[in-house]
């Protein structure tokens, strides 16, 4: 499955393209990673990725933070789906992503960035204005970190 996630054209795409983010809570602490490609590469966010041709939506999220950081997650529940469209200077669609994120526990195996991460780090709410985090990201993370619940409808950022 990895040679068809990587052959589809992520850049002016022909369809929006459909992902997954795992936001990993534990002790208080969220997991960031820092991303290694575009969009957005050098920022924080939380892990995902694309959802691969036959895997479900929860498959898709265990297998991406897995990727990413090396645990094993159990995703609990559907927090957001977001939409993530980047338009070029002309107006031409550079990225469009529909992503679920979803609110992860952590089930085992060991931290370590990997794949598409150049690194990663569990930071505190206090700690978070810290990271360089897309402002829709940056408003999850603070909502869950704060014990509020998102709304399910989609954000067009």
């Amino acid at each position: 499955m990895e040679s068809i996630v990587s052959s589809i054209v992520r850049e002016y795409p022909p369809a929006p393209l459909v992902g997954v983010g795992g936001l990993v809570l534990d002790r208080g602490k969220v997991l960031l990673v820092k991303r290694a490609k575009e969009p957005s590469r050098g920022e924080w966010s939380i892990p995902g990725g694309l959802v691969e041709l036959g895997e479900t939506l929860h498959q898709a999220v265990v297998r991406e933070v897995h990727e990413e950081t090396g645990l094993i997650v159990q995703p609990q529940t559907l927090l957001k789906l977001v939409e993530r469209i980047i338009p070029d200077e002309t107006g031409g669609i550079v990225y469009h992503y529909i992503l679920a994120d979803y609110l992860c526990e952590v089930a085992g195996g060991e931290e370590k960035a990997g794949s598409d991460a150049l690194a990663c780090a569990w930071v505190s709410e206090a700690d978070l204005a810290g990271y360089r985090l897309a402002p829709i990201t940056a408003e999850l993370v603070q909502e869950v970190l704060a014990g509020r619940r998102p709304g399910d409808p989609p954000v067009k950022v």
